[in-house]
C-alpha cells in the first residue's frame, strides 16, 4: 500500500496553482489603484505552503490508490477554500474567518451564495478572485466527475468509467493529466468564447472577464448585487442561456464530438433529457407568468421564464428579477429544479438529469412486471444494460441526497431560521445552487445574517453537494480504508 505523500504533493501543487492565480487580482489591484495589497501577501503565504508540501513529499514513483484518490478529492476542495478565503480574510471588507471560509467554499464548489451586501463598492480585486474561483471549481468539477468519481461504484457515476481494467485505480494519475489538458483547452475556449460575447452585447472587459468565468462555471457569482438583471439588457441575458447550457452539457460529450461523434450532442440520453426537461419547464412556467404577470409581452416573458428555469435548473443562480414575488408556484417549482440539477460530467449540480432517467425506466419496469409477472425486463441507457447493482447504488445516493438535505435543514432551523429559509437554504447549499428563497437569502438577499453555525452547516452542505457526497462519507467508513 502506498503512503500518502503523493496525495500531499498533489495539494501541494495544487496550492501553488493557486498562488499563482492570486497574481491575476493582484494585478487587478494595480490597474483600478485599490490600495489594499491581500492579494500580494496571500500568493506568498498559498505558494509558501505549497512549495513546502512539494518538497517535503517528493518520491519518485507516484501512484494513487482508490482510497487515496478520494482522500485527495476531499483534502482539494477543503484546503482550496481554506487558502482561498486568506484574501476575503486580509481584504478591507472586516469579513470574519467564517464569513471568508463560507464566500470561498461558495465559490470553490461554484454554488453562488454570497454574504458580501454591496458588490457595487467591493474593490474589483475581490470581484475577480470570487470569480476566479468558481473558474477553477469549474474545471474541477469536470476533471473529478470524468476521471476520480467514476472509479468508486455507488451512486451511479460508474456509468462513465472508461477504463474497466484490473490495474485501473493504480492509473489514475497519468489518465487525469491526459483528460485534464483536453477538458482544460474545452473550457478555455468556451470562456473566451463568453467573455467576447458578453463584451460584444454591451458589458464593459472587466465585467465580461469576471461573468465569463462564472458563465460557464454555472456558479452565478456576479459584480453586481442585482447580477445579471443590473444590465438590463436582453442580449447579455440570451448570451448567458447560451454558455449556461454549454457549461451544463457533459464535457465529454464535447470529446467524442471533436473525436467525430458528430451526433452525440442529438444522441446522448442525457443531453436529450436536459432540453426535455427545459423545454417542458420553460413552457409551464411561460404559461404561468403569460396568465400572472401581463404586465410582460410573450417575448419578453420567454425570455424571463427561458434565462431563469435555465439558471436554476443548472444551479447557476444568476437572477434577473424577484422571482420569489412572483407567487407560491414559482418557489415551489424551483426548488424542484434545484434538485434536478444538469448532466454528469458538466459543472452543473444537483443530482443530476441521468439518475431521474434511470430511476425513471426502473420504476416503468416494475410496473410492467406487474402486470407480465413471468416476463424479463432490462433496462438500457445509451444502448448499455443497466444491472441491478448499478440501480441499487442510484436509488442510495438519492435517498442519501434527500437525508443530508432534511438533516441540514433540521440544523438550520434549530438555529432560528424559518421554514423557508431553512428548506431553500438547504436545497441551495446540497445542490450548489447559489440564492434561497424568502426575504432573508432569496433573490433580493444573500446570507450574511446567518448566524455563523448555519454558515459552516450550509459550508459543509456545498461541499458533500459538490462531490456527490459519497467521496466525502465514504472515508469515514474504516472498511473503505481495508479494501
Amino acid at each position: 500500500m502506498n503512503n500518502n505523500k503523493t496525495v500531499f504533493f498533489a495539494i501541494g501543487i495544487l496550492l501553488i496553482i493557486l498562488g499563482i492565480f492570486m497574481i491575476v487580482p493582484f494585478i487587478v489591484e494595480f490597474i483600478y489603484y485599490e490600495e489594499n495589497s491581500a492579494f500580494l501577501s496571500s500568493a506568498a503565504l498559498t505558494t509558501f505552503i505549497g512549495v513546502l508540501l512539494v518538497l517535503t513529499n517528493l518520491e519518485e514513483n507516484r501512484k494513487l490508490n482508490l482510497q487515496q484518490a478520494f482522500l485527495l478529492t476531499t483534502l482539494s476542495w477543503l484546503s482550496i477554500a481554506i487558502f482561498g478565503s486568506i484574501p476575503f480574510i486580509f481584504s478591507d471588507l472586516n469579513l470574519s474567518i467564517v464569513d471568508s471560509f463560507f464566500e470561498s467554499m461558495s465559490g470553490i464548489t461554484t454554488t453562488g451564495s454570497t454574504i458580501i451586501s454591496n458588490l457595487e463598492s467591493t474593490p474589483k480585486s475581490i470581484l475577480i478572485w470570487r470569480a476566479i474561483l468558481q473558474w477553477l471549481g469549474g474545471i474541477g468539477v469536470i476533471v473529478m466527475a470524468i476521471t476520480i468519481l467514476p472509479l468508486l461504484n455507488v451512486g451511479g457515476m460508474q456509468l462513465f468509467k472508461k477504463d474497466q481494467s484490473a490495474g485501473a485505480s493504480e492509473k489514475i494519475l497519468p489518465k487525469t493529466r491526459e483528460v485534464t489538458l483536453i477538458i482544460s483547452i474545452i473550457y478555455l475556449v468556451l470562456t473566451l468564447a463568453c467573455g467576447f460575447s458578453y463584451w460584444f452585447v454591451g458589458m464593459n472587459v472587466f465585467d465580461s472577464i469576471a461573468h465569463s468565468m462564472t458563465t460557464i462555471a454555472t456558479g452565478g457569482f456576479s459584480t453586481y448585487s442585482d447580477s445579471i438583471g443590473y444590465f438590463q439588457n436582453p442580449k447579455i441575458e440570451i448570451i448567458s442561456i447560451i454558455f449556461i447550457i454549454s457549461g451544463s452539457l457533459p464535457f465529454i460529450a464535447y470529446i467524442k464530438f471533436f473525436k467525430g461523434e458528430k451526433k452525440i450532442f442529438i444522441q446522448d440520453s442525457q443531453i436529450k433529457g436536459l432540453f426535455y426537461i427545459l423545454i417542458f419547464s420553460v413552457l409551464l412556467m411561460l404559461t404561468y407568468l403569460m396568465v400572472d404577470n401581463k404586465s410582460h409581452d410573450f417575448l419578453d416573458n420567454l425570455r424571463i421564464s427561458t434565462f431563469n428555469v435555465v439558471s436554476i435548473l443548472s444551479g447557476t443562480g444568476y437572477v434577473t428579477a424577484d422571482f420569489s414575488a412572483w407567487g407560491k408556484f414559482p418557489l415551489i417549482f424551483f426548488l424542484f429544479l434545484m434538485f434536478v440539477g444538469g448532466c454528469a460530467g458538466s459543472t452543473t449540480c444537483g443530482i443530476k438529469i441521468f439518475r431521474f432517467q434511470i430511476l425513471g425506466r426502473f420504476i416503468i419496469n416494475q410496473i410492467k412486471k406487474l402486470v407480465y409477472p413471468h416476463g424479463v425486463f432490462s433496462i438500457k441507457y445509451n444502448n448499455e444494460k443497466i444491472s441491478n447493482p448499478f440501480v441499487y447504488s442510484i436509488m442510495t445516493f438519492v435517498f442519501l441526497y434527500f437525508f443530508i438535505f432534511f438533516v441540514l435543514a433540521a440544523l438550520l432551523s434549530i438555529n432560528g431560521l424559518d421554514f423557508v429559509t431553512s428548506i431553500s437554504g438547504s436545497a441551495s447549499a446540497i445542490s450548489n445552487v447559489g440564492p434561497g428563497l424568502g426575504d432573508i437569502i432569496g433573490p433580493e438577499g444573500n446570507f450574511s445574517n446567518l448566524p455563523n453555525f448555519s454558515k459552516l452547516s450550509l459550508s459543509l452542505g456545498m461541499l458533500l453537494g459538490r462531490l456527490e457526497l459519497f467521496a466525502v462519507l465514504v472515508l469515514f467508513f474504516p472498511s473503505f480504508w481495508k479494501t
